[in-house]
C-alpha cells in the first residue's frame, strides 16, 4: 500500500516485455479492410502505366506551339493511340494516352478551333499537363510496407495493381470478463445496488477498432472456483484476457487469486488520474500451449476507457506488428481550461479545436473517473503532469484519440 507510484511508460514497458507478433494468414483483398500486413508487398505494374494527359485539351510537340495544326487524332482514355504525325496535334481527353511525338497537353480553354483545325498558344513547355508514367507507383518498388493497416486508401493502391490477395497478421483473439455481482447486463431488470454493464459494449468496440477480435464475453460471479475455473477456460482461446474491476491494490478479490494460481500477477499503483490501479500478469494454458496476456483494468468507465487506450491498444499493435498502434499520436495544443494536479498525472478528455491560432484543448466540465459522458465527444487526452498548474492558453500536450 505505501509503494511508489509508478509512471505509465513504466507499466508499459512491463505489459509489452517478450511480446512477440502473431502468425500471419493469407486473405481476400475484400476482406482485408482494418487488416495489418505481415510482409512487404511489392509493385507488379507502374502507376499510371503509360504517359496521359491531365486534362481535357490537345496533345502536341511544344515545338509546334503557336501554330495553326491539323488534329489528326481523337484519344480518349482507354483508346489504342497512333504516332502524331509532325506539324499536326491531337484532340485528347482526360486519361488519354500520349501519342508517341507529342511531349504537352495545353488545355482546351487555351484552343480556338475551326473546320479540323487549332489555333495553339505560343508558351506551352514540353511535358506539360502530362501524368508521367510511373509518377505514382514505380514496378519492383515497395508499394505497402510491412506493419502497415489496410485503409481505403492502401486497399485502392492494391487493387491498382491486380493483386486480389495479401499475406496479414492474425487478429489478437481478446476474451472479455467482467466482474463483480452488481454488475448486470443490458435487459436484465435491475435490482438493489445494482448497475447496467457499460464496460462491455465499450472495450468491445474500442477492442475491435484496434484490430482484435472479441471471442468471448462473460460475468464472472463472486466466487473463488468459478473464477479460476472461468479465467483459465478464457485463457485457453485467448491471447489477450481482460477483465474490469476487482483491481485495487490490497483489495481480496477473487481475480487476483485466481491469476496467481493460474499464472504470474503484478499490480501497479499508477501515477495516472484516472486509473490508478492497474492489473498485469500471464495466464497459463492447461494444455502447454504457452500463456496469455492478462490486463486487468478499474471498473469506473472512464478509466477501463483510458486504459484500453493507454495499454490495450499498444499491445494489440505489438501483437499485430503495426508501430501506428503502438503509440497515440500526440499533438500540442493551448489549454482552454485551468486546472491543478496532485502527485498524479491527469489525462483529461478534451475537445480540439482548431483556427488560424491553432489548437485547442476544451475540457469536459466533469472529469471524474465515472462520468463516461466525457468520453463521447472527446477528441484527445489532455496529459497534464503531477504537481502541475495549468492557466488558459499555456501549452499542453495532448494524445490523440485515433485507431490508427
Amino acid at each position: 500500500m505505501d509503494s511508489p507510484l509508478k509512471p505509465v511508460t513504466a507499466a508499459l514497458d512491463a505489459l509489452l516485455k517478450d511480446v512477440g507478433v502473431l502468425e500471419t494468414q493469407r486473405v481476400a483483398c475484400e476482406e482485408a479492410a482494418g487488416r495489418v500486413l505481415a510482409n512487404d508487398v511489392m509493385a507488379r505494374l507502374d502507376v499510371p502505366s503509360f504517359d496521359n494527359s491531365a486534362m481535357d485539351g490537345y496533345a502536341l510537340h511544344h515545338g509546334d506551339a503557336g501554330q495553326a495544326l491539323p488534329i489528326r487524332q481523337r484519344i480518349a482514355a482507354g483508346t489504342t493511340v497512333q504516332p502524331l504525325s509532325p506539324g499536326s496535334c491531337a484532340r485528347i481527353f482526360t486519361g488519354g494516352e500520349i501519342p508517341p511525338g507529342a511531349d504537352c497537353v495545353v488545355m482546351q480553354e487555351r484552343v480556338e478551333v475551326a473546320d479540323g483545325v487549332a489555333t495553339l498558344p505560343g508558351d506551352i513547355p514540353q511535358g506539360d499537363n502530362i501524368r508521367r508514367r510511373g509518377r505514382d507507383v514505380a514496378c519492383g518498388s515497395v508499394l505497402l510496407e510491412a506493419g502497415r493497416r489496410l485503409e481505403a486508401a492502401a486497399l485502392g493502391h492494391l487493387a491498382g495493381q491486380g493483386i486480389t490477395e495479401v499475406e496479414v497478421r492474425r487478429r489478437p483473439r481478446v476474451a472479455l470478463l467482467s466482474t463483480g455481482d452488481e454488475i448486470v447486463d443490458p435487459g436484465t431488470p435491475l435490482g438493489p445496488g445494482q448497475l447496467y454493464n457499460s464496460n462491455r459494449p465499450m472495450l468491445r468496440r474500442l477492442l475491435e477498432r484496434f484490430g482484435a477480435t472479441v471471442v468471448s464475453m462473460t460475468s464472472i460471479p463472486d466466487d473463488p472456483s468459478a473464477t479460476r475455473r472461468m479465467l483459465a477456460e478464457a485463457a485457453s482461446h485467448a491471447d489477450i484476457v481482460v477483465t474490469t474491476g476487482g483491481v485495487s491494490v490490497g483489495e481480496e478479490d477473487h481475480v487476483k487469486a485466481a491469476v496467481e494460481a493460474l499464472g504470474e500477477l503484478d499490480l501497479w499503483r499508477l501515477a495516472i488520474r484516472p486509473g490508478k490501479p492497474l492489473a498485469l500478469g500471464r495466464i497459463g494454458r492447461g494444455n502447454g500451449d504457452g500463456e496469455a496476456r492478462f490486463v486487468g483494468l478499474p471498473g469506473n468507465p472512464v478509466s477501463s476507457f483510458v486504459g484500453t487506450w493507454l495499454f490495450l491498444r499498444p499491445l494489440i499493435g505489438r501483437m499485430l506488428g503495426c508501430p501506428a498502434l503502438t503509440t497515440l499520436p500526440e499533438i500540442p495544443a493551448r489549454s482552454g481550461f485551468a486546472t491543478r494536479t496532485g502527485p498524479r498525472a491527469h489525462y483529461m478528455r478534451v475537445k480540439l479545436r482548431f483556427d488560424d491560432q491553432g489548437v485547442h484543448a476544451e475540457a469536459f466540465t466533469d472529469q471524474n473517473s465515472a462520468v463516461l459522458s466525457s468520453c463521447i465527444e472527446a477528441d484527445a487526452l489532455a496529459v497534464i503532469p503531477a504537481e502541475t498548474s495549468i492557466s488558459p492558453g499555456e501549452p499542453i500536450n495532448c494524445l490523440w484519440l485515433m485507431s490508427g
